[in-house]
């Protein structure tokens, strides 16, 4: 699997962060207006919002605190490659969407937190599931620094969206398990891979290192 370097993950994640601010900052030149795209559960012309309602936020507070558990679990999570990353947050949205649109209260959802959640737990989940040395370093580190977010599942304030966050959850511990179980996904096919033959050169004892494809 091709892991990108910190430069390449902390590209992705500034991307992600421009998207919030540019986002959050339309939504107030519009004076909130945009907050109207959050999840109504079991409406069924806003079913395509569960794609927007993690771009939206209440308040400076509100994207500042999604911002910065984005950061954190984004990084982690893009340390399996940018492409599980992209996949598992498409599949983490979709899940906790679909599944606030369902069950959740007749409410207006938006904001990342299930999002969150979703790479909160399914970085946990691979310290289980694949149970590679890597994986279980940062699943324990994540269960040590931010264990205490099992308990945001629960109701607490009746303006959180609790629902978010335990679809979210769930949503992460899924997608970990369908990722592992469809590698292929996840791992590029088509990718060159070095391969090692025997070269005509002044030293036959010698390797050559070529490239490949995959047919």
């Amino acid at each position: 699997m091709n892991i990108p370097n910190l430069t390449e993950r902390l590209k992705v994640i500034a991307i992600l962060c421009g998207l919030f601010v540019a986002v959050h900052f339309a939504n107030l030149l519009s004076g909130g207006y945009l907050n109207n795209y959050g999840i109504e559960p079991r409406e069924i012309d806003s079913i395509y919002t569960i794609f927007v309602a993690p771009w939206l936020h209440g308040d400076l507070t509100h994207l500042g605190n999604n911002m910065l558990a984005i950061v954190v679990f984004s990084f982690l999570c893009l340390l399996n490659g940018r492409r599980y990353f992209v996949i598992a947050s498409f599949m983490i949205i979709a899940i906790t969407g679909i599944l606030v649109w369902l069950f959740a209260r007749d409410a207006l959802h938006i904001g990342a937190s299930g999002w969150i959640f979703g790479l909160w737990s399914l970085t946990i989940a691979l310290g289980w599931i694949e149970r590679s040395f890597r994986n279980i370093v940062v699943a324990l580190g994540v269960v040590f620094f931010y264990g205490g977010m099992v308990f945001g599942v629960l109701p607490t304030a009746g303006f959180v969206s609790f629902e978010s966050h335990l679809f979210g959850a769930i949503a992460g511990i899924l997608t970990a398990i369908f990722l592992e179980r469809n590698r292929n996904l996840v791992t590029a096919t088509n990718a060159p891979r070095p391969s090692l033959e025997f070269g005509k050169s002044r030293h036959p004892w010698r390797f050559l290192i070529r490239r490949s494809k995959h047919r």
